[in-house]
């Protein structure tokens, strides 16, 4: 059992977040940005518990807290869009090229972890400490994933068939 304001705000918030989500959900249509928003309105309740507690419905209060947070969010990105829309000239983007796209199909046929690395290291250009230290793991666990990775890609990229030794062409 909770005591105090603490226990009572923890009570009152399971008791009413599904609500305030549904509502923050139903105005953003993003369940991210909703969960994002009701706990914004929740922490400014938390903020402002000995005042809000007292009031005849605290729910509702959260509930127009949340709102006004949609309503404002929604504006920002309305005004944002806008601006993009006014500044933003147009260039174009050719499509990736046949070689990206089958590194791409590559790395993902190879295990997570070696793609973490090879991604990190070769494309990000990040040194192997540098990824160690994301990865959480050593540097020679990282150079291991690289190698490995990267005999990987190698077999997947190849024009060989995989039934000709070395690449060698055979004579029948």
């Amino acid at each position: 059992m909770r005591d105090g304001a603490e226990g009572d705000f923890a009570d009152f918030y399971e008791a009413t977040w599904s609500r305030t989500l549904a509502v923050t959900y139903g105005l953003t249509g993003d369940r991210g940005v909703a969960e994002e928003i009701a706990q914004e309105a929740y922490v400014r309740a938390w903020q402002h518990w000995s005042r809000v507690a007292r009031y005849d419905q605290p729910a509702a209060w959260v509930r127009q807290v949340a709102t006004r947070l949609s309503v404002s969010r929604w504006r920002r990105t309305k005004v944002a869009a806008a601006w993009l829309a006014r500044n933003r000239s147009e260039a174009h983007v050719p499509p990736p090229d046949e070689t990206s796209t089958a590194l791409v199909r590559a790395l993902l046929e190879i295990p997570e972890a070696q793609r973490r690395a090879v991604v990190l290291h070769h494309l990000a250009d990040l040194p192997v400490d540098e990824v160690a230290r994301i990865e959480r793991c050593p540097a020679g666990t990282v150079k291991a994933r690289l190698s490995r990775g990267r005999a990987a890609l190698a077999l997947l990229l190849t024009d060989h068939p995989a039934d000709e030794p070395n690449g060698a062409h055979t004579h029948a």
